[in-house]
């Protein structure tokens, strides 16, 4: 048999919870001038109150989303994600703001700040290069889309650093190939970094390496031409030396080979 006084109770209880959230949500909302709400976002962001600033740029948008300020918000709460470490929340409140202001005088560092938030997930060499690769392709849509900007420039100069970490990654696998007497799948390494990544500070080591490499397969005009090309274009660096070092113990010496895949790189750094 059903208890009434007890079915009242719940019913009671439940209407008093109800009213409490509601209360709450009422609580929460409470309607404040734009230049107030904006202001408070920029004074939460100068002090590092990052969670502040989030919650304040996004209620401009909220209480005023047709107002001038609501466009710079939906931008400064991006940024304050991306100063929290959020990248993720940076990412999407970039795109967000890119695909409904695309012809905003903002875009330019929109763009960049999203190339910005892969950047900062760049992982060590040892790990997957899966964000290294995002970077890399954001930063080339900066620089293609602003290349005479402060950031399309800034751009450019994180891509040599992004270059370069591809190819420590390329270097790790051919290093790894090698020691593991691999060494068909080393050179392929080793060849990239040269085709790919000849800007980089990984090709003295990868002329080196191909050295070894070739030496090891019995191939020698291969190793005495990538020794040669290492000898003409960085004659003093301790590479060259051990590639020397290398030849001179089976009684060869660097030799330039025309007919040498690596024979276009003879005047690379001169």
């Amino acid at each position: 048999m059903k208890n009434p006084i007890r079915n009242r109770l719940l019913a009671l209880c439940l209407g008093l919870v109800l009213s409490a959230c509601a209360g709450d949500e009422e609580a929460a909302y409470v309607e404040r001038t734009v230049e107030r709400l904006y202001n408070n976002g920029v004074d939460a962001l100068q002090v590092g109150n990052f969670t502040n600033a989030i919650a304040a740029f996004d209620e401009v948008e909220r209480q005023h989303p047709y107002s001038v300020w609501a466009t710079k918000a939906q931008l400064m709460s991006a940024y304050a994600s991306y100063k929290k470490g959020e990248y993720d929340e940076t990412v999407i409140g970039v795109d967000r703001f890119i695909e409904l202001h695309p012809g905003s005088r903002d875009a330019p560092y929109a763009y960049y700040l999203k190339a910005l938030s892969y950047y900062e997930q760049i992982s060590d060499v040892g790990r997957d290069q899966k964000m290294t690769e995002r970077a890399l392709a954001a930063l080339k849509d900066v620089t293609r889309r602003y290349p005479d900007s402060k950031y399309g420039r800034d751009a450019r100069a994180k891509l040599d650093l992004v270059h370069d970490h591809l190819a420590g990654k390329e270097m790790a696998i051919g290093r790894y190939y090698q020691q593991r007497g691999e060494y068909p799948a080393a050179i392929n390494r080793f060849r990239t970094v040269l085709r790919e990544y000849q800007t980089t500070t990984h090709v003295p080591e990868a002329l080196l390496r191909l050295t070894e490499s070739y030496l090891s397969l019995g191939i020698t005009d291969e190793a005495q031409m990538a020794a040669a090309v290492l000898g003409h274009n960085f004659p003093g660096s301790q590479w060259y030396q051990d590639s020397y070092a290398l030849l001179s113990q089976k009684d060869l010496q660097p030799a330039r080979k025309e007919n040498s895949w690596i024979s276009w790189m003879w005047d690379w750094a001169q």
